[in-house]
């Protein structure tokens, strides 16, 4: 499955969003404001112009949701989560360009909230990688002391770790090691 720019970028920010959560091993990202606008910023979403404390409760019930759909055990289940999130999304899909980007679809209103632009933005981007048939792309770090999730865009379905230089990398040594002992 080619993934579009959009969708890249959408995907990337909802496995950060979860990770943000203390349940993936690290300390809760999302403690302030000042670490809600830091994501924001880190993943250029465009349209939100200010963040206010209540964002920050709307957010972190949204990262649960995901998480939730991260978590599901099967497809089926994970499709039931991502419509109940999808239900209570107000969704108006919109053409644009802008930041050098070429034309592409927003699916935020107009005035959006945080939580909200996230839900309709990530919401939709799941949406679309469920339809094709790719739920197993949704994964958990294999690293035993690992519990972040991250989305495999590789082509062959074969990504692991979360992050092959630190998980990966750790792992790899690990089983290096071991077969040196023997």
């Amino acid at each position: 499955m080619p993934f579009s720019h959009d969708m890249v970028c959408s995907l990337a920010a909802v496995a950060d969003l979860v990770n943000t959560a203390p349940e993936t091993g690290g300390p809760d990202g999302l403690t302030g404001v000042d670490d809600l606008e830091a994501y924001v910023r880190r993943h250029e979403l465009s349209g939100v112009e200010n963040v206010a404390p209540a964002d920050l409760d709307q957010v972190r019930a949204l990262r649960t949701t995901f998480q939730e759909v991260f978590g599901a055990p099967d497809s089926p289940t994970a499709v039931t989560r991502l419509n109940v999130l999808l239900e209570r999304t107000r969704i108006t899909a919109r053409l644009t360009e802008h930041d050098g980007y070429p034309l592409h679809v927003h699916y935020f209103a107009p005035g959006a909230s945080v939580a909200e632009h996230l839900a309709a933005e990530c919401g939709v981007a799941l949406a679309h990688l469920l339809v094709e048939g790719e739920w197993e792309r949704l994964r958990t770090c294999a690293a035993p002391d690992c519990e972040k999730v991250f989305v495999d865009e590789s082509r062959n379905r074969s990504r692991v770790y979360c992050d092959s230089r630190t998980c990966g990398n750790r792992m790899h040594v690990a089983a290096y090691r071991a077969r040196r002992r023997m």
